[in-house]
């Protein structure tokens, strides 16, 4: 795994952040959602002019992770906006998290979110939230393991079906008592 690299994501990568988003959103959730649904959502969430606009805020970040000149995965973080009463406007939150099935398990996704982690708490400690499906078993044990702890739920909206996600949160004080822990 000594090839992957991770950059920061620039602009101009808004085309290849468009069509991975789509990939990796409909390899891991295509199969809950009615076809025309998932289409419009798609083209909503992931198109190039929002991911355009994504990475031109500087409010948030993304990073590409790339294995032999190919995008393999990808994550984006920014302010909060998960509905939970303890968000503030301090608090981060990580957005989307996905590697295409052939490179998980395989300390990719660490790297990753070591990335992600330290964009999010450089200015110090701070309130980090992710939203996950309550069917994800195994992020939420991957989140767990980084110190993070459901409070939450939530519906999410694709279409006419409304799925059932937890909210995570790690906690500002947390990160005074011991480093970031991060999943094995």
């Amino acid at each position: 795994m000594s090839d992957i690299k991770i950059r920061r994501a620039r602009p101009d990568d808004a085309p290849v952040l468009a069509a991975l988003g789509a990939r990796t959103f409909s390899d891991t959730f295509a199969h809950l959602y009615d076809p025309a649904d998932l289409a419009r959502f798609l083209a909503a969430a992931y198109g190039v002019e929002k991911m355009a606009s994504d990475l031109a805020d500087p409010a948030r970040a993304a990073w590409i992770v790339e294995a032999q000149g190919e995008a393999v995965g990808y994550a984006q973080c920014g302010p909060c906006e998960l509905p939970h009463e303890a968000v503030t406007p301090g608090s981060r939150e990580l957005k989307r998290f996905y590697l295409l099935k052939a490179w998980q398990n395989g300390g990719t996704g660490t790297r990753l979110f070591q990335e992600t982690m330290a964009w999010m708490l450089e200015d110090g400690p701070r309130d980090l939230w992710i939203g996950v499906w309550s069917e994800n078993h195994g992020a939420q044990r991957f989140y767990q393991r980084a110190g993070f702890e459901k409070v939450g739920e939530y519906g999410f909206k694709v279409g006419s079906t409304t799925d059932r996600e937890f909210i995570l949160c790690r906690r500002a004080d947390s990160f005074s008592h011991k480093p970031v822990s991060l999943p094995a």
